[in-house]
């Protein structure tokens, strides 16, 4: 692990924090860089995985995050709660599960020679040992999840978990961070859950784990599966977790038509937050041209790169840029007005009182050739290079045509892909 920190601290650049200092504007941006190296994970049926019946899927969705392991080329990275779609039924939309026996993975993997080979395999677990499963936690706060066909409602499960982002700490424990919650997940080595940190007052009983209410209530007015997905390990061993998306107050119209989420620093040694940040999206027409939504804006990726510094990535499903992000010069909004949400206006409809984390375009993706779409996972792996990992859905798409007519997956073709970016000048 100090092999990683060293390698996260070198790759800052202390060029980079003079210049989020000086000119916010005109440092970093448009840098040129260059794929080279790409990494195909190959076609693995989910029922080598402990699935009982897999439907015709292929392992997948392990680019929700990636970290490095210290080792050239190999990577730790996380599924998110598995394959799962919508489908629309009257006026209904649905949340189908085809395999809800899928347990949430961490996954090493080696890139080499073009594969990304899968060199371990942690399944998570509850306290006792139990599959936690990507089933959702409680009702009305998450989706009523179906069956493949939407037919038939499922089984919720309290220790159901929607992983996300993953690091690794010193001792070789892990940090998840969850969308359902939202929440924080401490995992031991052997993927045990030692405990899961959630909002005040979110009330989720029945796990067989400890829960633990550590953050601001105002986090489970969360936009449904768009709760905590980047987090950063920073040097010292504190977390910085980003909400993938504006919070849903006063209103869901207003969290829609948002540009501002928060970033929170976490003390993993206390087991406390202890700041929190306002993050405003660039336009989502600067983000993604093709796209007008500010809703369809995401973070989705977090690397900890200083003390105070961290890595944002900024994406649609099509396009993404990743911003160095400078938190020294943030309001802290901890425990303050914008935590209640009887405020009005709220911190998503008006950012304008308080200083909102400043930062510096590091790298535009659209500009690189032979990136992939719906980027979810980014590392630092020196100085000059980036890995980025892309969220393939476990070859899933939306509606009734996901699935034949013998219940096998009609797959997207979409494969998971680590590629490395190598840019033209040292981050440092």
């Amino acid at each position: 692990m100090a092999i990683l920190l060293r390698a996260a601290m070198a790759a800052v650049p202390a060029l980079a924090l003079t210049a989020l200092a000086a000119s916010p504007a005109a440092a970093w941006s448009g840098l040129p860089a260059k794929v080279t190296s790409t990494a195909t994970l190959p076609s693995i049926p989910l029922s080598r995985l402990g699935v009982a019946d897999d439907r015709g899927v292929n392992l997948g969705g392990i680019g929700s995050d990636i970290f490095l392991t210290g080792r050239p080329g190999e990577y730790w990275t996380i599924t998110d709660r598995g394959p799962n779609g919508l489908i629309t039924i009257g006026t209904e939309k649905r949340r189908t599960f085809p395999t809800p026996d899928f347990n949430p993975t961490i996954v090493k993997v080696r890139a080499t020679g073009g594969v990304l080979k899968v060199e371990q395999t942690i399944p998570i677990t509850t306290a006792t040992g139990k599959p936690v499963t990507g089933l959702p936690n409680q009702l009305p706060h998450d989706e009523q999840p179906y069956t493949y066909n939407a037919s038939t409602p499922l089984s919720i499960n309290p220790n159901g978990l929607d992983t996300e982002g993953i690091v690794r700490a010193a001792d070789g424990t892990f940090w998840l961070v969850d969308e359902y919650g939202p929440s924080l997940v401490h995992v031991s080595s052997r993927g045990r859950v030692l405990a899961r940190y959630s909002p005040h007052g979110l009330g989720l009983t029945g796990t067989d784990y400890p829960v633990i209410e550590a953050f601001p209530a105002i986090y489970a007015s969360r936009k449904i599966n768009r709760g905590f997905e980047g987090l950063g390990l920073l040097p010292g061993g504190d977390l910085v977790i980003g909400l993938q998306s504006p919070l849903l107050v006063p209103t869901k119209a207003a969290g829609e038509a948002s540009l501002n989420t928060r970033l929170l620093r976490f003390s993993t040694r206390t087991g406390k937050v202890t700041a929190e940040y306002a993050y405003q999206f660039a336009p989502v027409s600067v983000v993604d041209p093709g796209q007008t939504n500010p809703a369809e804006l995401k973070i989705s990726s977090v690397v900890g790169i200083g003390p105070h510094t961290v890595l944002v990535q900024e994406r649609t499903d099509q396009a993404a840029r990743l911003y160095l992000v400078d938190l020294r010069k943030a309001t802290n909004l901890l425990g303050g007005r914008y935590d209640d949400p009887t405020t009005v206006p709220s911190l998503e409809q008006d950012a304008s009182t308080v200083k909102v984390a400043p930062k510096v375009l590091l790298l535009d993706l659209n500009t690189v050739p032979g990136t992939q779409k719906k980027i979810e996972g980014v590392a630092v792996v020196n100085p000059w290079t980036i890995a980025l990992i892309n969220d393939n859905d476990f070859g899933m798409t939306d509606g009734p045509a996901a699935f034949d007519a013998a219940g096998r997956l009609v797959d997207s073709g979409i494969k998971t892909t680590l590629v490395t970016v190598k840019l033209t000048h040292p981050l440092h």
